[in-house]
């Protein structure tokens, strides 16, 4: 929490480490697309458990992401209670009936067939960790008086993207879920009314049987993403 006391401006060394060389950023680079080019988003877990210490540190990492004024307005509630994750399976599950019959325009339903989503979301009680991602709308400062954030979708975007990342770096598979409306996990988890529920990632092993539609390892080339001017 931010103090009242305006921080001055201070120039302080970069600790990037010594500069890689023209050869080992090129590897580098390329090394970093390759490992996340194995990257897929699964539904299928197992209910192996993951240490606290790794998620720990996936969060830390989504927490080094760059954001409006450095106020880094985002806050991760890290659930493997059972229970809890019953009731936030629950809670969605009733947000997705009403999704799937009428609450979504048949063009989205059309374009989700692919993917084989559904009602069902089992992979919210049997991946072992949800992480739920929160959006702080406003700060408050040590006497309760309130400050602007900013850029904060953009800030906590960029967060999730360093914390999906992390997982998959540390050998672990993913999936994102955002329910509509998703105001029932700040009374579940007992976050603010400053905080906007953003999504909920699973996070776990995959299961052993775990398959990924095939639609989903069809990605735009380079040429339809990147243009050099």
């Amino acid at each position: 929490m931010f103090t009242r006391e305006k921080l001055r401006y201070r120039a302080v060394l970069l600790e990037a480490g010594p500069p890689l060389g023209d050869a080992e950023s090129a590897a580098a680079a390329r090394a970093f697309f390759e490992r996340m080019k194995s990257r897929h988003t699964v539904r299928d877990f197992s209910p192996r458990p993951v240490d606290e210490a790794v998620i720990a540190d996936c969060i830390a990492t989504a927490g080094r992401a760059p954001s409006g004024a450095n106020h880094q307005p985002w806050h991760f509630v890290a659930v493997r209670d059972a229970a809890i994750k019953a009731q936030i399976r629950a809670a969605a599950e009733k947000e997705e009936e009403a999704f799937y019959d009428g609450g979504a325009s048949d063009e989205w339903i059309k374009a989700l067939e692919p993917l084989g989503t559904g009602v069902s979301k089992p992979h919210l009680e049997i991946a072992p960790w949800l992480i739920v991602v929160f959006a702080q709308r406003w700060g408050e400062f040590d006497d309760g008086t309130r400050y602007k954030n900013y850029y904060v979708p953009e800030s906590v975007g960029i967060a999730c993207g360093f914390l999906i990342a992390a997982l998959h770096h540390a050998g672990l598979s993913c999936l994102t879920h955002t329910p509509n409306p998703m105001a029932f996990l700040n009374d579940l988890l007992g976050r603010p009314k400053s905080e906007k529920p953003m999504m909920i990632i699973a996070a776990g092993f995959p299961a052993e049987n775990a398959t990924i539609p095939e639609v989903a390892t069809l990605k735009k080339p380079l040429a339809e993403i990147m243009t050099v001017v």
